[in-house]
């Protein structure tokens, strides 16, 4: 199952939630607000890593990570496009953590 988090962590506990339920190998990824999450050098670094450990992809929308001007992002997190989007929609069922 693809996890969708479009929240700020700084504001919401979406992602804190999410890791929850996270099986192994499921990816996670962040577009709008969520990317702040994925920023390198803040404080969810430490979760970002642990999910990376469990097997569970990362990813976050680079149309979103340039919008809001975050060019260093976490090790392991790849970045997507729009297209790349659309395939791992394609590849898996999507839970959408609003």
């Amino acid at each position: 199952m693809l996890h969708t988090i479009n929240k700020s962590p700084f504001e919401n506990n979406t992602f804190t939630t999410c890791v929850r339920f996270l099986q192994p190998g499921d990816p996670v990824l962040f577009i709008e607000d969520g990317v702040y999450a994925v920023q390198a050098g803040n404080r969810f670094g430490a979760l970002i890593q642990s999910v990376l450990k469990k097997n569970n992809p990362v990813y976050a929308l680079k149309p979103d990570l340039d919008a809001r001007g975050i060019s260093a992002i976490a090790e392991g997190v790849k970045t997507v496009d729009y297209a790349g989007f659309v395939d791992l929609v394609e590849e898996h069922q999507v839970n959408s953590w609003l």
